[in-house]
């Protein structure tokens, strides 16, 4: 059963080969590694792991409302974009949400804990899956919240700022929440066109959630966070779930990470230029890819099993077959190092020409 990508233990498993000899493409973390002052900020939190982590995250909390620049009390610090996501459906424990389809799974799995009847606003091909105005159209007087995820994973599709604002206030017309992932909108370089953070100022139904999971390259060490001008929402967020949910090491991973303005800059040029490569030449090879504006691209080919034969070749990619509203026809890469990725190239190459 496809769940996730990132799995590479049971990719181990399954291929036999060590894990550390498999190239995960099926995981969309940041090419260039984790910064060495994040891996140093780590290691030396290790002295303080005797005594319990701060259970508010006080220096954190700091950092991320000075990178932010919103109000500390905006805030929730979580173990992972994921967690967020969980907790928020667990505070609101709504009856009827919207999601787009296809997009992140967690969103449906973490409503439907609680009863939630889902609706889907289901992104068209001949549109290059891109989220048009008519998703209006899907906010009912039943719902209570919508997840969107922007850039959206896995098309790597952004969604206007206006849309969203637009979402925004028809839904606080329903005493709904919007929340707006934003996992991977650092990797586009248009953070400031296209995020919501400031907007929420003007409007308590909305969250914004993020992770130092993918842009920091750290999905081993857990640590994320969601934004509201809604103190109730913040509030029950902190209250709902255990205590001490972000490790020492966590956090200090993570007041470091927002000191990495540098690294973000090459980050956004390095993907950039890697991605441009992986989509022409999935052009070349007669396989249709499209537009991505994140650190993955979805593509699609009726080569028979591509995950297993890549699997083969020490290569694990990411099926799409689970995703509602995709087929087996659809495959997600992460844009990784070049060298790996025109392994990748030979590799795809090499199977095609079996056919």
């Amino acid at each position: 059963m496809e769940t996730h990508g990132a799995d590479i233990y049971t990719a181990s498993e399954i291929s036999g080969y060590n894990e550390d000899d498999i190239m995960d493409f099926s995981s969309n973390i940041n090419p260039l590694g984790v910064p060495e002052t994040v891996a140093l900020a780590a290691v030396n939190s290790i002295k303080h792991t005797g005594r319990y982590p701060d259970i508010n995250s006080r220096m954190l909390i700091d950092a991320i409302s000075a990178y932010e620049n919103v109000p500390k009390e905006f805030i929730f610090v979580s173990n992972g974009a994921a967690e967020a996501i969980y907790r928020i459906s667990a505070c609101l424990k709504p009856e009827a949400g919207m999601i787009i389809a296809p997009s992140f799974s967690e969103y449906e799995k973490s409503m439907k804990l609680f009863g939630t009847v889902i609706n889907y606003y289901c992104l068209k091909e001949e549109d290059s899956f891109k989220v048009t105005e008519d998703i209006l159209n899907c906010i009912n007087e039943k719902t209570d919240i919508a997840f969107i995820c922007n850039p959206n994973n896995p098309t790597g599709q952004l969604t206007e700022k206006i849309i969203l604002e637009k979402m925004i206030i028809k839904l606080k017309e329903r005493n709904a929440f919007l929340a707006v992932d934003e996992c991977f909108l650092d990797f586009t370089g248009n953070s400031e066109k296209y995020s919501t953070v400031d907007l929420l100022d003007k409007y308590d139904n909305l969250i914004v959630i993020k992770a130092f999971t993918k842009i920091f390259a750290i999905p081993g060490i857990r640590l994320g966070y969601c934004m509201s001008s809604n103190a109730e929402l913040i509030n029950n967020l902190k209250s709902t779930g255990p205590p001490w949910n972000v490790s020492t090491v966590a956090q200090a991973a993570g007041i470091a990470a927002l000191k990495e303005r540098e690294y973000l800059k090459r980050t956004v040029s390095y993907v950039k230029e890697q991605r441009n490569y992986l989509f022409d030449e999935l052009e070349k090879s007669g396989i249709k890819a499209y537009e991505s504006h994140a650190n993955y691209i979805l593509f699609k080919t009726d080569i028979l099993d591509l995950k297993k034969q890549m699997l083969k070749r020490k290569i694990l990619i990411r099926s799409c077959s689970n995703y509602v509203n995709l087929s087996s026809e659809y495959y997600r890469i992460a844009v990784r190092t070049k060298e790996e990725n025109k392994i990748f190239i030979e590799k795809l190459k090499e199977i095609m020409g079996k056919r």
